[in-house]
């Protein structure tokens, strides 16, 4: 039993809000790992948790061969439209569907922490992965440098209190542990770099469609109502906004590569 079954239900519920506005926020740590590992044209590429498939169409401009993969339909029929060339699966990251020693990249943006199992997805991940083939991964920064940490707090609140011991959204930052868990892999890690990303909606409205599209929100909705979860976002988002109107967050997010 993997993480699909809780993370399709929660991801699905708002696909093109979150292919529109919350995805490209963080096309800087793309653009960064995207020139970190410069595909060819020959590189086999696997995004796992592909979301609706904005990095996908970034990285296939190399023309490399991509596969996208993914826990939630809704976003992988986004992921589709966006990029009709690309193949795509639904499943667990836990028990990937390829054979050994088949990527020369294996990309995870924002998508390893949500897995049941963090270690068995990044085993799953190096599994498939070629030798001295490379492995991306994306967490959140520091929480101090990121101001995002007000909207995770105030959907927080709106949730049952987690058992003890689970980990939070930062579990894998701190003391630089997914870096850890990475050479206790066998992996070498080339590099770990806090890239900036600054979200800057337009309006006040873009914002919160693009605040309630991610899998957190919707847990709140779920257990809080949609009203009390769109008042406490916005209440949390009003330090945010600027005197053009604009919401601006500014954050930084880890981007982790290493090699097989």
């Amino acid at each position: 039993m993997g993480s699909q079954s809780m993370q399709a239900k929660l991801w699905g519920q708002r696909p093109k809000d979150w292919a529109a506005i919350q995805e490209p926020t963080v096309k800087s740590c793309y653009e960064y790992a995207l020139e970190f590992i410069k595909l060819k044209s020959s590189d086999r590429l696997l995004d796992v948790g592909c979301g609706t498939g904005y990095f996908i169409s970034l990285a296939a401009q190399s023309g490399a061969d991509i596969t996208g993969f993914d826990a939630t339909a809704p976003f992988i029929e986004e992921a589709k439209q966006r990029n009709p060339s690309v193949t795509f699966f639904t499943g667990e990251m836990e028990e990937l569907p390829f054979a050994d020693n088949s990527f020369d990249v294996v990309t995870g943006f924002n998508s390893f922490q949500y897995a049941a199992d963090v270690k068995n997805a990044l085993k799953e991940a190096k599994r498939v992965l070629k030798s001295k083939g490379k492995l991306v991964a994306m967490i959140w920064g520091e929480k101090e440098d990121c101001e995002a940490t007000t909207y995770l707090k105030a959907i927080g609140s709106l949730l049952p209190p987690p058992p003890p011991g689970a980990p939070g959204p930062f579990a894998l930052t701190e003391n630089h542990l997914l870096e850890t868990i990475l050479e206790d892999m066998g992996l070498n890690v080339l590099a770990s770099a806090d890239e900036e990303s600054i979200w800057d909606y337009p309006d006040v409205e873009t914002a919160m469609k693009g605040l309630l599209s991610a899998g957190p929100a919707a847990k709140a909705i779920e257990n809080s109502g949609y009203e009390k979860s769109y008042q406490t976002t916005l209440d949390s988002a009003k330090p945010f906004i600027q005197n053009n109107g604009h919401v601006v967050y500014k954050n930084k997010f880890r981007v982790v590569i290493a090699e097989k």
